[in-house]
Parts: C-alpha cells; structure tokens; sequence
C-alpha cells in the first residue's frame, strides 16, 4: 500500500477503508484496495456499493482500476498488461446497482464500458518497453474458484481476452455513479488447461503480480499527473 493517511469512509452500504496521499500541485491520490489490507476479502464478499459510493461522496475526478487476471488467449502472456475496453459480466449474486428502491429504475447505457479518455490517456502514459495489449475484453465471474478447462475455452470462443472476479461490479456501479473509470489488467496466468500440464497456484499469481508491481504504479502516476 502506498504511504498516506488511512481512514474510514461511512456509506449507506457500509464502510469503506481508503489511504490518501497529496502528490504536491493541487493533485490528491486515493487508493482504495478492493480486496481489504493484506488481500483478506475473497472477491464474492467485496462490498462493491460501498467502495464506489465513498469514492462518490470524496468527489473523485478518475478512477484507474488494476486487475490480476487470467489469460484466454496465447498471445496474451503472463506479464503483459491488457487496457479493457469491453466486458462480460457472469458473476452470481453480487448486487451490482444503487438503483433498487421502487420507483427508482434507471436502465444505465454501456455502449462504450470504460471511459474513452482515461483509455487513451494511458495508452499515451504507457511504458513502450512494456507488453501493454491495448485493447481486451474482461470476463468477470464470482470466484472465489479459480476456472475449469472447459469454461476457459468456452468464455474464450466467446471473445473473451482475459477472466477475472472484480472488475464488471465495479465499472457497473462507476457509471451509475457517474465516476469515469479505466481498467488494467495485469494477466498473472494463461487460463486453466490453456497451456498443458500447467497447474495454477496463487502463490504464482501473488509473485507474477508482484514482479510488475512498480512498473503498474509508476504507469498509474504518469498518467495521474498527466490528467488534464
């Protein structure tokens, strides 16, 4: 976690635990991690609706989301960064909209699911020496499993570039909040049976993360301070 004052944030769905940090020229940076200190929320009990409404109620400008994924697809190796600019969302029983008191429908449009702008602002901040795919299509399920040879070619023939379980709630609820919203993607793995005899661990997942930790904050600041 980077350094900063870590607080509390209090939303009518819950609380949420953020760290600022003040990047000198009027800019202030929020990090918020999704999964909770030391990663110990597995995903289907992440309190989406509360992370998103307390980067609301803070009147955050842009918000650059980082995802560990797998990858569908070869070309797509471990190591190399995907910009997302589509998804499909499969996950199962998350509550993935603030608009679910009667009498308040609202029919949100997602023909275009990350914001155009802080796409190509990251496309302009990336480190060219760096494998950066910049386009690719997410594919959220709820986990906390990871996924079966079969569903890994199926969600592939589908058209999908890379899976994960964090990613379609939070865009979901960006736009409904009007926050405009950016996803990276770091792919960690080739997806399960995707390359033969391998075997997932996530111990290999953390370590594959980790080796790409700096490069993917670095990149996140750039494009930080070049944000109009």
């Amino acid at each position: 976690m980077m350094a900063g004052t870590p607080e509390t944030i209090s939303t009518p769905y819950g609380e949420a635990r953020i760290t600022r940090a003040n990047l000198g020229d009027g800019l202030e940076l929020i990090f918020l991690a999704r999964h909770g200190a030391g990663h110990t929320l597995p995903p289907h009990l992440i309190n989406h609706r509360a992370n998103i409404a307390a980067l609301r109620d803070l009147q955050v400008e842009a918000i650059f989301a980082t995802t560990a994924v797998g990858s569908l697809q070869k070309e797509i190796a471990p190591g190399d960064f995907v910009l997302l600019d589509d998804f499909l969302d499969l996950t199962k029983g998350e509550v993935v909209t603030f608009f679910e008191t009667p009498g308040q429908v609202r029919h949100i449009d997602f023909s275009e699911p990350y914001d155009a702008s802080l796409r190509q602002l990251l496309l302009d901040t990336r480190d060219t020496s760096l494998p950066v795919h910049p386009r690719g299509i997410y594919l959220c399920v709820s986990g906390p499993r990871y996924e079966t040879p079969a569903e890994v070619r199926l969600f592939a023939r589908w058209g999908a570039d890379v899976v994960g379980m964090t990613g379609a709630p939070e865009a979901i609820l960006c736009r409904e909040a009007g926050l405009r919203y950016a996803g990276v993607s770091l792919a960690t793995n080739y997806g399960t049976g995707l390359m033969p005899g391998a075997v997932l661990s996530h111990a290999d997942v953390e370590a594959q993360m980790a080796s790409r930790r700096e490069a993917l904050a670095a990149w996140l600041l750039r494009a930080v301070h070049a944000e109009p």
